[in-house]
């Protein structure tokens, strides 16, 4: 057991998470949050995130790619305490289970009064699962060609906030999307991140991240945008929407995003980068709740 809670990575659950709570919480400024809802989709994101750090566990093992050259803690196959048949099992529970849930979630949401919106969630569930399973597994992993940043920035950040919101309500409000970008462009930096930290691996290994394919330089120049469009697109949503100074909490967030934004433009060894994904990880977490409050207060 010890050892399938270390596949599962529960540290980066928070970052997952982070798009749903957004999300929650602006139902709530809108009056029309359901804890059943909020809990179930709480949930099935869990079993995403599992499913894809399970597959990404798999994928990366059989291709060798996770090997003595990779600088991150070792994973379960590549260590050897779960074999890779044994991880293709845990794979199929975990789809089975997140798939039982995520039903749920779109009864609870929708019930038997809007078919149509439940057969486009359905569909976007076995999306999220052939997108958790194809960024590293197959012949073409996209993950190996440098789409895992795209991938990121729509499941983590319009998919999650925007299409949490919609099961409260039923309607698509247009200015959504930019807290939406925000959690986007943050969940690209953490992976950014952590390809800037295996580029050199990657590279032996023929794993074409846009890390890879933009080289150190350009890379670390993709990160400083992420991050300041991050902060843009919340500001102009607040800007936008403004009815308190309580709603500029997220700037709190942004001192943390900013010691992570200087530590990075100093950095010349990327192996030294590892801690700041779980810094840059927890501080889109802080963002999401800090934003989330300021809409309420």
């Amino acid at each position: 057991m010890k050892h399938w809670v270390q596949a599962a990575r529960l540290r980066t659950l928070p970052l997952s998470l982070s798009g749903i709570i957004v999300g929650g919480f602006l139902a709530a400024e809108k009056n029309v949050f359901n804890g059943q809802v909020f809990l179930l989709a709480l949930l099935t994101t869990i079993g995403f995130q599992v499913l894809s750090n399970f597959a990404n566990d798999y994928g990366d093992g059989v291709k060798g790619t996770d090997n003595e050259h990779r600088v991150g803690p070792k994973r379960a196959l590549q260590s050897g305490v779960i074999s890779p048949n044994q991880m293709l099992q845990g794979i199929y529970i975990t789809i089975v289970l997140t798939l039982a849930v995520a039903i749920g979630l779109i009864y609870v949401a929708f019930g038997s009064e809007h078919f149509g919106y439940s057969l486009l969630y359905f569909a976007l569930g076995l999306a999220s699962i052939a997108a958790a399973i194809k960024y590293t597994m197959g012949k073409k992993a996209y993950g190996y060609s440098g789409l895992g940043d795209v991938f990121v920035f729509v499941f983590f950040g319009l998919l999650s906030v925007v299409g949490s919101l919609f099961l409260y309500t039923q309607e698509i409000d247009k200015t959504t999307f930019l807290p939406a970008f925000s959690i986007g462009f943050l969940s690209a930096g953490v992976l950014n991140l952590n390809n800037m930290r295996d580029r050199a691996s990657d590279i032996l290994s023929q794993k074409n991240t846009l890390v890879v394919k933009l080289g150190a330089v350009q890379a670390k120049k993709y990160h400083y945008a992420l991050i300041v469009l991050a902060l843009v697109s919340a500001t102009v949503y607040v800007v936008t929407n403004y009815e308190s100074p309580y709603q500029f909490l997220y700037l709190l967030a942004f001192i943390s995003i900013g010691k992570h934004f200087v530590t990075v433009y100093s950095n010349e060894e990327p192996e030294t980068l590892d801690p700041e994904l779980k810094k840059l990880a927890l501080s889109t977490f802080l963002f999401a709740l800090l934003f989330g409050l300021g809409q309420l207060l």
